[in-house]
């Protein structure tokens, strides 16, 4: 598996951006981490994929940032249209959705670019948003979707056959959206990747695959072990897993779990919380102030069996008791995706966006920027030393 950490973390929304912050963070998370070549999964909003698209300077910049600063790309992340550093993020990072256009072409602009950008002989990956947030989403919008990851799996295979790189899209199952958990998107792809549908409605298993984020797995309760295989049965391929952990609260009916839990609750992203009761049943919640009944008009949840909050914690930097993160899922997910027939083939890409956020004293950020790049640097020895199977993690 190719190791990378993903920029998402760092807000930038134009070409001068992202060039600076390759500078500032990731040519020294490099030589913090202690590593010779570090491989970045680059968030590009659209307004700068569509312009690394179409303006071949910029692009040879951001290639000459990147050798530069000894880095090399082999996935981004797609699923942030933009804007996701906002005061407010919360449901609009769904938009938009895979029945819009937009979607479809941004999608594309970034195939390009990482086509571009790919070292020789490479595959690429690039991670999307499960179709939409859930509501509102009708018969018409599903088919539009399909319509859309249909023709984009056409455009890969010429991509492909022009430039001799394979990229793979990675469809994401998040919490609370249309496709919400892996066996979700594993029925959704299986039924429009039949080999008996005409070529203009088939979705290319080839060419369009799964995101495994191992803390959304987590926060779901599934078993990552299971998850995996399902996707293989499919005929399926996971083409990325995000290394991310959850942050999970053992007993949240007692007092101090409760006020622990409650300092992670912000208003920038949707932690979306998932309660398991002790008959087995999973409760949902759209977010954390929602699950404590913070929230104006919400009960919250009962809090009569564990939680799994969906807030990504530093991987290297458990949570004082009474919380917990789930470092041990994400373990579980990258070995079972290694047992998979094209296991070995997947991008492990570090994704803790929400550094920022964190309550304060939780991972010791300390000063900007040097406190990142040390959190970070931090967080790629950890999935070096602990999510290699029987070969080293290739980063």
């Amino acid at each position: 598996m190719h190791l990378s950490y993903c920029t998402n973390v760092h807000p930038a929304e134009d070409v001068d951006g992202v060039v600076a912050q390759l500078a500032t963070y990731a040519g020294p998370v490099r030589e913090a981490a202690g590593l010779d070549v570090l491989g970045v999964g680059l968030w590009l909003p659209a307004q700068v994929a569509h312009r690394l698209d179409t303006t071949p300077t910029d692009l040879d910049r951001l290639r000459g940032a990147l050798a530069d600063h000894g880095l090399e790309v082999r996935t981004l992340n797609a699923f942030p249209y933009g804007g996701f550093h906002s005061a407010v993020v919360g449901r609009s990072v769904y938009r938009p959705t895979w029945a819009e256009r937009a979607r479809l072409q941004y999608t594309q602009a970034c195939a390009r670019v990482l086509a571009a950008l790919l070292p020789g002989g490479a595959a690429g990956s690039i991670s999307t948003l499960p179709l939409a947030w859930r509501a509102p989403w009708t018969p018409a919008d599903d088919d539009e979707s399909a319509r859309a990851l249909a023709g984009l799996s056409r455009d890969l295979r010429e991509l492909a056959d022009r430039t001799g790189h394979v990229v793979r899209i990675a469809v994401e199952p998040e919490p609370g959206c249309v496709l919400d958990t892996v066996d979700d998107v594993v029925r959704w792809l299986a039924a429009r990747t039949d080999a008996g549908l005409a070529p203009e409605q088939r979705i290319d298993p080839e060419h369009v695959g799964v995101c495994l984020d191992a803390c959304h797995l987590a926060v779901s309760f599934a078993d990552p072990a299971g998850a995996a295989g399902r996707v293989a049965d499919a005929g399926l391929r996971v083409v990325k897993v995000q290394a991310s952990a959850a942050l999970q609260v053992d007993d949240p009916g007692q007092e101090a779990s409760r006020a622990a839990v409650a300092r992670f609750a912000e208003p920038r992203y949707l932690h979306q919380v998932r309660e398991r009761t002790p008959s087995g049943t999973v409760l949902a919640a759209d977010d954390l102030d929602e699950a404590l009944g913070t929230a104006r008009g919400r009960p919250g949840l009962p809090g009569t069996g564990p939680w799994r909050v969906h807030f990504h914690v530093p991987l290297h930097a458990r949570p004082a008791p009474p919380l917990a993160s789930t470092t041990g899922v994400l373990r579980e997910a990258v070995a079972a995706v290694h047992a998979t027939p094209h296991g070995r083939e997947a991008h492990l890409d570090v994704e803790t966006y929400t550094w920022t956020v964190l309550p304060a004293g939780v991972a010791g950020l300390g000063d900007e920027p040097g406190g990142l790049v040390a959190g970070i640097a931090a967080e790629l020895r950890w999935a070096r030393e602990n999510l290699t199977a029987d070969e080293e993690v290739a980063a």
